[in-house]
């Protein structure tokens, strides 16, 4: 009987539970494709990914099936398996955004998506300001006052988690389920950011602020301020990974 923690469930194909095992090996050979070592449009053979992977033929075509329905890999009949471009992988799939965050390319990727952000979340902002329950417009003031003491205090870890919540409570309070169903995203971004020591330690007391700002514009029912102050973050943002895209365009 397999635990809780010995069973994983695929993003991309939440009817399908496999073990630890299967989970290591999607994992790998999602990595290998996202990072250029199973290199889009190469041909491999099943005997080939059995043999540098040491597993069974069987996980390996569990693993494939994972990675199709992500959109990385095709089965061709009599050929193999082809690493499909990354234009036709599922690039909104959180897996799919972790294995691009943790490889080579990870500044492309968060560019990206910060470019994605500043894109949605201002809107949402503003959305949110004009449909927001009371209670999650109270709720966004409270994450903000939090996330203040965690910044001031230098707690990382909870600084990044009060910071997920308070966007993805900004994308649900939009009222617009298209933008609610980006949390995942922002979360992946926000947690690439962290993990990779591309945040400052001690936030910014003017980008702590910001927080404050968009809160109260929700809870006042302002959409202009709510979403110039979003946008403000989203700025910052850009500005704060300035340097990384300035290095990544010299190399």
């Amino acid at each position: 009987m397999h635990t809780a923690e010995q069973l994983h469930v695929s993003p991309a194909t939440p009817g399908l539970v496999f073990s630890g095992l299967h989970a290591s090996i999607v994992d790998k050979m999602g990595l290998a494709v996202s990072a250029g070592d199973m290199a889009s449009g190469s041909i491999v053979r099943i005997e080939e990914l059995e043999e540098r992977f040491g597993v069974s033929r069987s996980v390996i075509r569990e693993a494939l099936r994972v990675l199709a329905s992500m959109g990385m890999v095709e089965s061709r009949r009599r050929v193999g398996v082809q690493v499909l471009p990354a234009t036709e992988w599922n690039l909104y799939d959180p897996q799919v955004i972790r294995w691009r965050l943790a490889s080579p390319g990870r500044v492309s990727q968060l560019r990206s998506l910060t470019e994605l952000r500043t894109a949605v979340e201002p809107q949402a902002a503003r959305l949110a300001a004009l449909r927001a329950p009371l209670a999650d417009a109270s709720e966004l003031m409270g994450l903000a006052g939090k996330l203040w003491a965690a910044g001031q205090n230098g707690d990382t870890e909870l600084f990044l988690k009060l910071d997920i919540q308070f966007h993805r409570l900004v994308l649900s309070s939009s009222g617009n389920e298209m933008f609610g169903k980006l949390n995942s995203l922002v979360a992946e971004v926000l947690t690439g950011r962290t993990h990779y020591g591309l945040m400052p330690e001690h936030p910014h007391e003017e980008a702590l602020q910001m927080h404050v700002d968009v809160a109260s514009a929700i809870q006042r029912g302002n959409p202009v301020d709510a979403q110039s102050g979003m946008l403000a973050i989203m700025n910052r943002a850009m500005d704060e990974m300035s340097t990384l895209w300035d290095e990544e365009a010299h190399k």
